[in-house]
């Protein structure tokens, strides 16, 4: 679990490999609903097969309630973000926390040949990281003691 490990990795450590999605058409208050249903932070929005935004609760905030706009008459694709920054499953740990931290987000999809096969939250990184460092932690320790498996 190192920083350097591809974000495939990551994915297939998560307890639940979802793609949960809204269509562009769908109201704000259905993408809210099935947000909290699920309790995530954002949906993808997804057209014919293919990744065309993403909401998230901070364009709900601000697209929506800030602007005093009505979220069971506003449609997703009039708030959404679009276009989508994403990576491939090769991209590193590292390299997606910073891409993340550039763009100010917390979620990053993840696509392989035009399908996306996940979605990568910053908590998901942070959980990575933090894993790492208390496996190395644990392995110096027994360096330390030397209470060596054996």
């Amino acid at each position: 679990m190192k920083l350097s490990d591809p974000i495939d990795l990551v994915l297939k450590s998560k307890e639940e490999n979802r793609v949960l999605w809204v269509a562009p058409d769908q109201s704000v208050y259905e993408a809210i609903e099935k947000m909290a249903e699920h309790g995530i932070g954002a949906l993808l929005v997804i057209s014919n097969d293919k990744l065309v935004g993403i909401l998230s609760e901070r364009d709900y905030a601000r697209k929506v309630i800030l602007m005093g706009h009505s979220s069971r008459e506003t449609l997703v694709r009039q708030i959404m973000t679009s276009p989508v920054v994403f990576v491939s499953p090769q991209r590193t740990v590292d390299e997606c926390m910073a891409i993340m931290t550039k763009h100010h987000f917390r979620h990053l999809p993840v696509v392989q040949d035009d399908t996306v096969v996940g979605v990568i939250s910053l908590g998901d990184l942070v959980k990575w990281i933090i894993s790492g460092q208390a496996q190395t932690i644990q392995e110096l320790e027994v360096y330390i003691t030397g209470a060596y498996p054996g």
